[in-house]
């Protein structure tokens, strides 16, 4: 039987509206994706539905508080189902969690758009952090049973290895790069030093960028806007496309869509983009 090949797209908008307005559309036009994960939307539904058009099916968890966070999946054709719930009853997301179930043919792939708090060392915003990762970590096993076929996309806000962050030196008390943050990641796709790395270890997801990538610096998927962080390509890897075991296996190509010069950029983070022959 012949398979279909589905292009899962993510990106952080840094606000959705103003990614727009420095080109997103364009990005969006000429790139073939059939399921759009956008992080970060800061807009509501009918500004989402506006900016995409009447071809796109738009699914929005906005952020409890206004102009802020937002998760959404957009799709060409209608999602079967959709959930935004995680964690324990009185969890509030606030805006970071949205799953989607497509038909695609005879399969189910089911998506998740999540934004990670960006978190601060020390702070109640690193608890609320923890909080959201073990809310997500014990979702994926879920998240499997339900449907082998899922993957977790979005702006994580973790890297991972020293290969996800060029300053990884200076960054070692930092949110996104505290030793208690990254043992998430060991324990959901496996620790570097764990000869099953990225191949079952953990519980077995498998991070689709660094599989395609292999053990090279980056690529980098957020740079700062300040200073020459974009030109040095000082970045870090933080946006993911996170594979079921069985959905890894179907992985096609993976790119990172790096814009060509800093005036080129629509947002500080960078489209991962993703096709499954399904």
């Amino acid at each position: 039987m012949a398979s279909t090949t589905v292009r899962v797209a993510s990106v952080n908008v840094n606000g959705v509206r103003a990614a727009f307005r420095k080109g997103m559309g364009a990005w969006l036009g000429g790139r073939g994706v059939d399921i759009l994960a956008l992080q970060e939307v800061r807009a509501s539904t009918d500004d989402l539905e506006q900016l995409l058009g009447p071809e796109w099916n738009v699914l929005h968890d906005a952020a409890t508080a206004k102009g802020r966070a937002g998760v959404a999946i957009a799709s060409r054709g209608k999602a079967h189902i959709h959930r935004v719930a995680i964690g324990e009853e009185d969890f509030d997301t606030a805006g970071r969690w949205l799953e989607a179930d497509f038909e695609v043919g005879d399969v189910v792939l089911s998506v998740v758009s999540a934004y990670v708090h960006s978190g601060e060392a020390g702070t109640p915003k690193q608890d609320e952090k923890f909080r959201f990762l073990d809310a997500m970590e014990a979702r994926l096993p879920e998240l499997t049973a339900h449907n082998p076929l899922a993957v977790v996309v979005g702006d994580l806000n973790v890297a991972h290895r020293r290969l996800d962050i060029r300053n990884w030196r200076g960054n070692q008390k930092a949110s996104g790069f505290l030793p208690e943050e990254r043992a998430y990641w060991d324990r959901m796709v496996g620790a570097e030093d764990d000869e099953r790395y990225n191949a079952g270890a953990g519980l077995g997801w498998v991070d689709v960028g660094r599989r395609a990538a292999g053990e090279i610096d980056g690529p980098y998927t957020w740079w700062s806007w300040r200073g020459q962080a974009f030109d040095k390509d000082t970045g870090w890897r933080i946006d993911y496309q996170l594979a079921s075991p069985a959905l890894a296996d179907r992985v096609a190509d993976y790119a990172v869509d790096k814009a060509d010069s800093r005036d080129g950029r629509w947002s500080d983070h960078t489209p991962v983009v993703a096709d499954y022959a399904l």
